[in-house]
């Protein structure tokens, strides 16, 4: 078993308190969920459609679709419930995502994140003295289950933008769900290394024998119970899992859990609404940018990294035979800083708490930028300190909500141009730990700060009645600003380095020249406003003293991302779509 996973399971067990975050407890969030080994992936190519995702069975699904004529949003919803199913660790019906899809005209942004209870206050993960419970105390059971988001959020873009019947997107998973499918090598290792799952006796009941071992490699796992869930749902559509008797289990199961009820009810779930918002778009020298707006922060996250980057110009500084350049690391890492420090205090639900000032276009102004980026110099900084973006006024205190990255991510282009980008999630491996008809309940709720306040004012990201949690998960889209041409679909589970992983893509193909397999199989790098993290075992022999030099303190560590995309390329005089996989997990791309 890893380090990092050891030390993981020995703070769970000594119930590390989640308050303040460390660098050494975000090194261990960055890999909850464990890596499985690396694969090296050349990409692939299609001239007419495709789908990139994290397990082959759940993008021939997506593709299966494509291939009958269906719209990029049929094949995301074909993918994801055939995710449900063989990547349970990572998302499904019990979770939610963001959705950020191109139509060919224009750009929409679909707010899946789930919801707080209506019982839900700002003391829900907090003792009787006020104190932050530990994180495991709150995550594993029912206090952390909040109103799933992910089918209301398919359903209002099948609505909008589906071509295909919505019973039909269903039939590949239900067909697998009865008739099994072979555990693969990543399942398996992380269905031994959980500890908490197990303890659940409906889950144990699917992924452990009798003796409770894991289900080997290979074992052909079957689930009848989901298949009958996406059954209903294919028949009778989203409302059936909202308002009929899957949320009367949901609801259930949250207030029966033993140890650890949560408030969650049936009303709170029949309740539950997903959002059209509007996107993060951004130019960046001869693009468009467009990611998620909050309660993600990770559009505008990114959005300032590029734009401090732009300043900086990265570009000099490209990867020699895949070896990170050690500028490149100082600019990337400090542009990371401070757009991690601004993330860290500002955003949260906008229905409960505004961005400050002039919001987003506050948050990315130039002449704020160009302030931020004059504080990047030679020596690193350390740790920045937010900034204060024009017109705020408000003091807010600093979110240490841990987010872990069990986490999935797909991408999608079908034959007419529009495209998906999409992540999903049910937050930590296995969410809750706790199985309901089938699939898995979230564990979303520990995405918000379990401190309330701190001596600078209430924390923006506290919980409330109803509200979604901050989020990290950043579906990104790019455009060539001329031609107004979908370039690039990607983005990566990873918790809180999903910022840095999508942004290290993104210079990698439009800075640097490479292509998206290349970028996406790059060294992981960059700083959460604390260490500078390189990806362990894969950087060249004097990086670490060169950073070092500079001022950093390095720390080598697993960066577990699952960054899958797709970008137009041009090959033999025609057009094509080229689709990369990260080599860390299990994921392809393919098409037609």
């Amino acid at each position: 078993m890893r380090r990092n996973s050891l030390i993981f399971m020995l703070a769970a067990l000594l119930g590390l308190a989640c308050t303040p975050v460390s660098w050494a407890q975000q090194a261990r969030q960055a890999d909850p969920e464990i890596s499985t080994g690396s694969t090296a992936k050349a990409g692939w190519t299609a001239h007419s459609h495709m789908v990139a995702a994290a397990n082959p069975l759940a993008v021939d699904a997506g593709v299966k679709m494509l291939n009958q004529g269906g719209s990029a949003i049929d094949a995301a919803i074909a993918t994801q419930m055939m995710l449900t199913l063989v990547e349970p660790q990572s998302s499904g019906i019990g979770g939610g995502a963001f959705i950020l899809y191109f139509d060919g005209k224009k750009v929409h942004a679909i707010d899946g994140r789930e919801t707080a209870p209506s019982k839900a206050t700002e003391r829900l993960f907090q003792d009787a003295n006020g104190v932050p419970v530990a994180r495991m105390t709150g995550l594993i059971g029912g206090r952390s289950v909040g109103a799933p988001g992910v089918l209301r959020a398919l359903d209002m873009a099948h609505r909008q933008f589906g071509k295909l019947p919505w019973k039909t997107l269903f039939a590949p998973a239900i067909a697998m769900a009865e008739n099994g499918f072979p555990v693969s090598h990543r399942l398996n290792a992380l269905l031994n290394w959980d500890v908490y799952l197990k303890k659940d006796p409906v889950a144990a009941a699917v992924f452990y024998d009798a003796n409770g071992q894991a289900w080997p490699v290979g074992h052909i796992l079957k689930n009848p119970a989901l298949a009958a869930t996406l059954r209903e749902i294919a028949d009778g559509g989203a409302e059936v899992f909202y308002t009929g008797h899957i949320a009367r289990d949901i609801a259930a199961k949250v207030a029966a859990h033993p140890s650890n009820p949560g408030l969650l009810t049936a009303a709170d779930i029949a309740g539950y609404q997903a959002k059209m918002r509007d996107p993060v778009c951004n130019d960046y020298r001869r693009w468009t940018i467009c990611g998620m707006p909050p309660p993600s922060s990770g559009g505008v996250a990114v959005a300032q990294m590029l734009g401090i980057l732009e300043i900086k110009d990265i570009r000099p500084f490209a990867p020699v035979n895949g070896e990170l350049n050690a500028q490149a690391v100082h600019l990337f890492s400090e542009a990371g800083r401070l757009a991690y420090a601004d993330r860290d205090r500002y955003p949260a639900d906008p229905d409960f708490v505004p961005l400050p000032g002039r919001g987003v276009a506050g948050l990315l102004d130039k002449t704020y930028l160009a302030q931020r980026a004059a504080l990047i110099g030679d020596k690193s900084m350390g740790q920045a300190m937010p900034g204060k973006p024009p017109g705020m006024e408000v003091a807010w205190g600093m979110d240490n909500a841990p987010e872990w990255p069990s986490t999935s991510h797909l991408s999608a282009v079908d034959s007419s141009g529009a495209g998906l980008s999409m992540t999903t999630t049910i937050e930590d491996a296995f969410g809750s730990r706790q199985m309901v008809d089938g699939f898995l309940l979230n564990n979303q709720l520990t995405d918000f700060s379990f401190a309330s306040s701190d001596a600078e004012g209430p924390i923006a990201n506290r919980v409330q009645a109803g509200k979604r949690p901050r989020s990290t998960m950043s579906p990104t889209l790019v455009f060539d600003k001329q031609t107004r041409q979908l370039m690039l679909l990607i983005g990566s589970p990873g918790g809180p380095a999903i910022i840095n992983y999508v942004a290290k893509v993104l210079i990698g193909t439009l800075d640097w020249g490479l292509n998206v397999q290349q970028a996406i199989s790059l060294p992981n790098l960059g700083s959460r406003n604390g260490p500078t993290l390189l990806e362990a075992g894969r950087v060249q022999p004097g990086l670490v003293e060169a950073l070092q030099a500079k001022g950093h303190t390095v720390r080598e560590v697993d960066q577990n991302s699952g960054l899958h995309g797709i970008m137009r390329m041009t090959g033999k005089d025609q057009p094509m779509w080229f689709g990369g996989a990260d080599p860390r997990r299990e994921g392809v791309a393919r098409g037609d």
